[in-house]
């Protein structure tokens, strides 16, 4: 008779266990043991102990920080997770895999991790962008629902007026809909160009591009200054700085409740 495979339903855990408990089969990939699907076969399979204790159904979750984790009885390696703020320069790209051999925003960092971005900046666009090899960070920096602040400095060519800015701070419409609304300051105008603070938290495709364009101005510049409460003040061009765990948390506490 065909023993059945037993049927895994997935919970996850809420934004505060971000750096407690995570699911044990995820621990034990990023601990390099074998892929997740090998990783939860073991787990089944009554290889897997935590604090003493075997586990040997889904789901599971541990904290790979202080949580005794082991293998057949062989402890496993507590992953190490990295964060970087790297100051992203102009023509410089946000994906690990590029056909056309561009210069990539990880080809800035010195980690021997495998390491990717939280989001992207078009390769135009220069400043914050975030690189960590934690995927359950990114998961939570990207989801819409968690509605990240993100700053930019904007200018544009001509003399904004307050009309024009008033409909940026009210949403604008675009092919996704209409935008949600966005806080808008002048830091510098005069009859050649605008300079703009601006704070949007969502992500769409070259949303604020597409946004100063739908109310008539062409965005000749544009930077990401903050991520967050998070800033690249004193990070030159092309460079970064290595993040610590606290730095992640008080940045996850600053927008999620």
């Amino acid at each position: 008779m065909k023993k059945k495979t037993p049927k895994i339903i997935e919970k996850r855990p809420s934004c505060g266990d971000l750096f407690q408990r995570q699911r044990l089969q995820r621990i034990l990939a990023a601990a390099g043991v074998d892929s997740r699907r090998k990783c939860e076969n073991l787990i089944l399979e009554g290889a897997v102990s935590v604090n003493g204790k075997v586990v040997n159904q889904l789901p599971a979750f541990a904290n790979p920080q202080t949580d005794d984790i082991r293998v057949h009885g062989t402890r496993i390696l507590r992953p190490q997770k990295h964060y970087f703020l790297l100051n992203k320069p102009k023509n410089v790209i946000c994906t690990n895999v590029d056909p056309h051999g561009r210069k990539r925003a990880i080809d800035l960092i010195e980690c021997q991790a495998r390491v990717f971005c939280v989001g992207r900046l078009d390769s135009d666009t220069t400043g914050a962008i975030l690189i960590t090899n934690d995927s359950d960070l990114t998961n939570r920096l990207t989801h819409p629902k968690y509605k990240v602040p993100k700053t930019y400095e904007v200018r544009v060519e001509g003399k904004m007026e307050s009309p024009d800015i008033e409909k940026l701070k009210k949403g604008v419409w675009l092919s996704e809909g209409k935008t949600a609304g966005a806080f808008v300051k002048v830091l510098k105008r005069n009859h050649l160009e605008t300079i703009l603070e601006v704070v949007i938290n969502q992500g769409l495709n070259r949303q604020i591009r597409r946004s100063f364009a739908r109310v008539g101005f062409k965005v000749k510049s544009l930077k990401r200054v903050k991520i967050g409460n998070l800033s690249i003040k004193g990070i030159p061009i092309g460079s970064y700085k290595v993040l610590t765990e606290s730095q992640i948390k008080r940045l996850l506490k600053s927008f999620i409740r």
